[in-house]
């Protein structure tokens, strides 16, 4: 498959994915949203951060285009500006915390040197991170009704939703043993002669 075969698919397969998740989670967890794109269980945020984490630049073009179209024609339809700035800052978050893990943790496309821990501190980064932007915005705008309940209650879902869907990759990848392969030739790549490794090339 040709690179820029590869972007779009990767572009269009995170939307589809967030959508699909988003469906998933009004149908499920309907009943724990708080108020309108807020729910206590939000398993899109999941998706948000595992789509930056995986495929970086791609992943968070999937995430904008994927979060414009429901915020223009599902959640907020009659509030156009809301809709565009929310698909934004949908979008920095997850993937200020893909840089994070990329500068700090050395961050693989298999996810494989991310441990347990460094897991927890990236999906606690994101939540705190998205629904703190979100609410800064909000008071900008004057929307400050609530607002210490809705950004604890936006912490909850997001926090709740990127462990769900982190650990369930995680362990998804985790059993693929090529993937555990290549990460450990990366690992020791020095460790080949350089005759060796122009045989392998």
């Amino acid at each position: 498959m040709s690179s820029l075969r590869l972007h779009f698919w990767s572009v269009v397969g995170t939307a589809v994915v967030f959508m699909l998740t988003l469906w998933i989670n009004q149908e499920i967890f309907t009943h724990t949203e708080f108020v309108r794109g807020v729910n206590w269980i939000y398993l899109p945020s999941g998706v948000r951060l595992l789509s930056t984490l995986l495929l970086g630049g791609d992943g968070a073009i999937g995430l904008l285009i994927a979060s414009w179209l429901v915020d223009f024609f599902y959640f907020f339809p009659q509030d156009p500006v809301r809709s565009f700035a929310g698909g934004i800052i949908a979008t920095v978050a997850p993937y200020a915390v893909y840089r994070l893990a990329l500068e700090r943790y050395k961050l693989r496309a298999s996810l494989t040197n991310l441990t347990p821990k460094r897991l927890l501190v990236l999906a606690f980064a994101y939540s705190v991170v998205n629904p703190l932007l979100h609410h800064i915005w909000f008071a900008l705008q004057g929307d400050t009704e609530n607002i210490a309940e809705r950004l604890f209650a936006m912490f909850v879902g997001d926090f709740a939703g990127a462990l769900i869907m982190l650990y369930t990759m995680k362990g998804m990848l985790a059993v693929f043993p090529t993937t555990r392969q290549a990460d450990s030739i990366a690992d020791h790549g020095d460790e080949v002669p350089p005759s060796e490794r122009r045989k392998q090339i």
